[in-house]
């Protein structure tokens, strides 16, 4: 009884209310979406982390669904192109049933130390630049093949063609390897914002 008093009350509260232009809402992945699988039509299942209010009033508990789709994918490539994924938000269900249809605009995403950021400009979540990490491995690998070359000839000229080696092994992994893919998983959070106002009614 007392829960169909709360959904009766929300669904009343929603009648009457609307989504303003420019409100923030925290969603989380119910599933996991990664650009090394995902295909362009693919759904994304949500949940809204936090309520939206307006006035004081809940007019969207927590917990309420959110569904999108994906409208873009790209895997990461070998030797350039970083991965990025697009997704279209398209409606959200109340605990009322009532559904209403919505497309906010990415603001910011969990990037758990991967890298991944929001492209305001383009609505997408790109992964970030592996430069960094792929200078060091071929640092690595070439610091590597020169201890190697230098035990072996026990020479300075042992090391520097050690080195040679080592930098080269170094840079072959590094572009025949792909880059890191955007990865959201489930539980990950999302950050998004209302380009217009939402009347729920």
């Amino acid at each position: 009884m007392r829960s169909f008093f709360v959904a009766l009350c929300l669904a009343a509260a929603a009648a009457a209310a609307e989504i303003p232009q420019g409100t923030h809402v925290l969603l989380r992945m119910v599933n996991s979406i990664n650009t090394k699988t995902a295909q362009e039509g693919d759904y994304v299942y949500l949940r809204t982390a936090t309520p939206i209010s307006v006035d004081g009033t809940i007019v969207a508990p927590a917990e309420s669904y959110v569904q999108g789709v994906v409208s873009h994918s790209k895997q990461s490539g070998r030797v350039a192109g970083r991965a990025e994924l697009s997704i279209r938000l398209e409606n959200m269900t109340l605990a009322s049933g009532k559904v209403f249809k919505f497309s906010p605009h990415l603001s910011s995403v969990d990037s758990n130390d991967s890298g991944q950021k929001v492209e305001s400009r383009e609505n997408a979540i790109k992964q970030g630049s592996t430069h960094g990490q792929d200078a060091k491995q071929i640092a690595i690998l070439a610091g590597g093949g020169a201890s190697i070359g230098g035990i072996a000839d026990r020479s300075w000229k042992g090391a520097g063609i050690g080195a040679g080696v080592g930098s080269g092994v170094g840079l072959a992994t590094v572009l025949l390897g792909r880059g890191k893919e955007v990865d959201l998983r489930q539980g990950t959070t999302l950050d998004v914002v209302f380009d217009r106002p939402v009347a729920l009614e």
